[in-house]
């Protein structure tokens, strides 16, 4: 009886085969097509959508800062006091001039582009000329610029801020802390901007830094063939100044006739401080030409790399 109950499944198995081999000649029977109860599941559609969304929120992208609050906060910085510039001590004013100098230096805009080093340029000026009002107003407009900024400008303007919010920084407490609080957001802000544009400007050529030599509103690249051309003027004016002292020493001091004895002491003690002043600038002018020569050497050779 057991056994007939156990032939009963079998025969049902081997009727339904046929009756699916008849309707479909060329059905291949199978393991899963004969028990449905093990065939896998489909997995919900809703796992891979969220592995999609992690990895979107990971993609370099997403990860960038929004400069837009450090720019604008930057700008709120110099937000100051009407002639509070003006007001600054002497040696306050020159660690201000040494800041837009860091701030503007060098090709600022080849590196930082054209609108936004226009910016920078205007805005070191007004720091010159202690004008507060125009500097506030040059600094508001720096968070509308820094949307646009590719990878190398964010490097350059992220390194320019950190120099000269370090100049503000060395001015120390004054007022109601004014300059530390420039500072401050100068650095902080300069950081990020560096850090934001390091994965752009991996791939991308570094540019060759230009040494530029500042005085006032002129602005001179040092480069190799220049350093040579001041060696050799400065050994011409070594070898007049060693000459025009060859000379004074030359004259015998029995050939000084004067009218009276203080004259003398008079003509002698000039005698001895024109020997000094044409050696000392013999001795400096030889100094000046070999320490030329050798940055005509590092320029070329940095040139060369």
């Amino acid at each position: 009886m057991a056994s007939l109950t156990f032939l009963q499944p079998l025969s049902n198995l081997s009727s339904h085969t046929t009756l699916v081999s008849l309707k479909n000649p060329h059905h291949i029977p199978s393991f899963t097509s004969l028990n449905p109860s093990i065939i896998p599941k489909t997995r919900p559609f809703k796992s891979f959508t969220a592995a999609f969304s992690l990895a979107e929120s990971n993609s370099p992208k997403s990860l960038q800062p929004n400069l837009q609050p450090f720019l604008q906060e930057l700008a709120d910085s110099f937000d100051l006091p009407q002639d509070y510039f003006a007001q600054l001590p002497s040696d306050l004013r020159l660690d201000l001039n040494d800041a837009a100098f860091d701030l503007s230096n060098g090709r600022v805009i080849d590196e930082c582009g054209q609108e936004l080093g226009e910016t920078l340029l205007n805005l070191s000026r007004a720091w010159e000329a202690a004008d507060t009002s125009t500097s506030h107003a040059l600094a508001r407009r720096l968070p509308g610029l820094g949307e646009s900024l590719t990878g190398n400008a964010k490097s350059a303007f992220g390194k320019r801020l950190v120099s000269a919010g370090r100049r503000f920084q060395s001015m120390g407490q004054y007022g109601q802390g004014e300059l530390q609080k420039i500072a401050k957001v100068m650095i902080t802000t300069g950081r990020v901007l560096s850090e934001s544009s390091t994965s752009t400007v991996t791939d991308e050529q570094p540019k060759k830094e230009s040494r530029m030599l500042k005085f006032g509103e002129l602005q001179l690249e040092l480069t190799s063939d220049k350093a040579i051309i001041g060696a050799i003027i400065s050994v011409g004016f070594g070898i007049l100044s060693w000459e025009l002292a060859q000379g004074i020493q030359n004259i015998p001091e029995s050939s000084l006739q004067y009218a009276n004895e203080n004259a003398l002491m008079l003509a002698k003690s000039l005698r001895g401080a024109l020997l000094a002043v044409c050696y000392s600038s013999a001795f400096l002018s030889a100094l000046t030409s070999v320490g030329l020569v050798l940055l005509g050497r590092q320029l070329k050779s940095s040139k060369e790399k």
